[in-house]
């Protein structure tokens, strides 16, 4: 009996007994069994079959649970490794496995996507949950807000690329010519970064947040007074930028909001306007606000890491057994 079939018959002999606790919440052997299934099948319809390699950076959550149990059903080889190592390591582990998946956590993303190039093999990035932290401060950083039409662009990963080569030019106008962007949502000068993005997709509108660091910005000073995981501290503490250390003087936010304005108009051929919200935006504004408000309530009650909702495979499609 291998370790899946171990799973199966736990599943059925003890259904309802506790097979994973985590934070306070028990997982049965029923629910375990169907997750692993419901990976196993996604995995499988992305053409993950028998001693292919699914690399997996996950930290203590169910998902690594759930993973490494689809992979053995299926045959796969899983490598885990620690969500604490950086670009460097993570290419190596990736080459020297000839990994055609990685599971990781949506946070990660930014980071592979910037190797990604150098791994040929590497087909598929399947995320799921999140552990993030945005730090701002009056002072030091600004953000903007814009809204743009869903068929303003092909899908989601071409909102992406063009809002984050269309905000790069807006601040290459303001005379910072080393800025560049090469990965979903980070906008960089050498290997500090500058910037940040991200879009919400809401009904037939895309929602774009922004966060520029325009002066020195000192992140360590929060961790005095409050906790975050390791693996979500390590990014946070990543080299950052300024426009101010770049451009040798703050621009004002007019100017900035001005500069990058300029540069979607024209980019999209639309015209930015500043009032009141529609009916989709506010809808959009009022669910995000939702969101970000049952995360922090939950973390408060219950002293617990805040996740946005399980993406991906393991949130969706079918958890019956694989055949």
């Amino acid at each position: 009996m291998n370790l899946s079939q171990m799973v199966e018959h736990w599943a059925k002999e003890r259904a309802k007994n506790t097979a994973l606790v985590y934070e306070g919440r028990e997982i049965s052997f029923r629910d375990l069994d169907k997750s692993i299934n419901r990976v196993a099948n996604g995995l499988k319809n992305l053409g993950i079959k028998k001693d292919d390699t699914v690399a997996v950076m996950l930290p203590n959550i169910p998902e690594f649970v759930y993973t490494f149990y689809a992979c053995q059903k299926l045959g796969a080889v899983a490598v885990p490794f620690n969500t604490m190592y950086k670009g460097r390591e993570i290419s190596h582990i990736l080459k020297d496995s000839g990994a055609r998946a990685i599971v990781c956590l949506t946070n990660f993303v930014p980071l592979i996507n910037e190797i990604k190039s150098e791994l040929p093999e590497l087909e598929h990035i399947i995320t799921t949950g999140e552990r993030t932290l945005t730090l701002a401060d009056p002072d030091s950083t600004i953000f903007i807000q814009f809204v743009l039409l869903k068929n303003t662009f092909e899908n989601l990963d071409d909102a992406y690329r063009k809002v984050g080569e269309t905000i790069t030019e807006g601040i290459r106008n303001l005379g910072i010519k080393g800025v560049w962007y090469r990965h979903r949502g980070s906008l960089r000068i050498g290997g500090k970064k500058l910037a940040g993005f991200y879009v919400s997709e809401v009904e037939e509108i895309y929602i774009i947040n922004m966060l520029c660091f325009t002066s020195k910005f000192e992140p360590t000073d929060f961790f005095n007074v409050i906790w975050v995981p390791p693996e979500v501290k390590d990014k946070i503490l990543e080299p950052l930028t300024s426009i101010e250390e770049e451009l040798g003087r703050k621009p004002t936010d007019e100017e900035l909001r001005n500069a990058i304005t300029a540069s979607i108009e024209k980019s999209f051929n639309v015209q930015l306007k500043q009032g009141e919200m529609t009916r989709e935006e506010k809808f959009g504004y009022v669910k995000q606000r939702s969101l970000a408000f049952r995360a922090v309530k939950r973390s408060s009650e219950s002293k617990k890491s805040v996740f946005s909702k399980v993406k991906g495979l393991f949130s969706k499609g079918k958890h019956s057994p694989v055949k």
